[in-house]
C-alpha cells in the first residue's frame, strides 16, 4: 500500500497555534498548541507535522479553515460537510462519529454518549476512545463532561476545555478532573 501524502497548515484559535494534518482524501487531524501537545505525549506528531507540505489550497477546498476561524470567534458552525480521512477502530469511530452529534453549546455525560452508540456500560472505554480523539474541535470533545455536571479530563487541559466550552455559551463548568489536567 503507498502512503498518501500529508499536509498541514496553522489555524490561530485561542490566542494559540494549532496544526490541522490532512491527506488529499480529509483532514485527519487537530493538534493542540505545541506546549500543550509536547504535554499530552504528542510530541512525535508535533515533528511529524513540521516536515508534512504546507498546502493551504488543500485545507481551504476542505472548508476547513473559514469554518475554525469563525469558531474560534464564537461564531456557531457545523463540520458535517468537512472531509474526514481519520484512523481508529470501529468501536473509536462509533464514538467520534457520536461527538458530532452534541450540539454547539450543550454537553453530554459519558454515559449519554455511551447509551448513544447503544453500549450503555462502556463509559470508561467511551472515555478512552474519546482521548484518542485526532480531531478536537471538530469532533466536540470538549462537550463531554462527568455525570456530576463537572469538567474532567481533557487532553489539552481542563482551562483549555472550559476556554473551549465558553467559546460556545457554556460557562457554569466546574473543574473535577484529575490533577494531570489542571494547568
Amino acid at each position: 500500500m503507498i502512503a498518501s501524502k500529508k499536509y498541514r497548515q496553522t489555524v490561530i484559535g485561542l490566542n494559540q497555534s494549532w496544526t490541522l494534518i490532512a491527506s488529499e482524501h480529509g483532514i485527519s487531524q487537530l493538534l493542540f498548541p505545541p506546549h500543550l501537545a509536547s504535554l499530552a505525549g504528542l510530541k512525535k506528531d508535533i515533528t511529524d507535522a513540521e516536515q508534512m507540505i504546507e498546502d493551504h489550497s488543500l485545507f481551504a477546498q476542505f472548508g476547513i479553515i473559514d469554518l475554525l476561524e469563525q469558531y474560534f470567534e464564537g461564531i456557531p458552525v457545523s463540520f458535517d460537510k468537512v472531509p474526514l480521512d481519520v484512523e481508529g477502530t470501529p468501536f473509536q469511530q462509533s464514538v467520534w462519529r457520536a461527538l458530532s452529534q452534541i450540539p454547539h453549546g450543550e454537553t453530554w455525560t459519558y454515559k449519554q454518549l455511551a447509551d448513544t452508540i447503544g453500549k450503555p456500560s462502556a463509559m470508561r472505554a467511551v472515555g478512552t476512545a474519546i482521548g484518542r480523539n485526532p480531531l478536537p474541535i471538530v469532533l466536540p470533545c470538549h462537550r463531554v463532561v462527568g455525570s456530576n455536571g463537572t469538567l474532567t479530563g481533557f487532553r489539552g487541559g481542563l482551562q483549555m476545555k472550559k476556554d473551549i466550552l465558553a467559546l460556545e455559551g457554556v460557562t457554569h463548568m466546574e473543574a473535577a478532573g484529575h490533577e494531570r489536567f489542571k494547568f
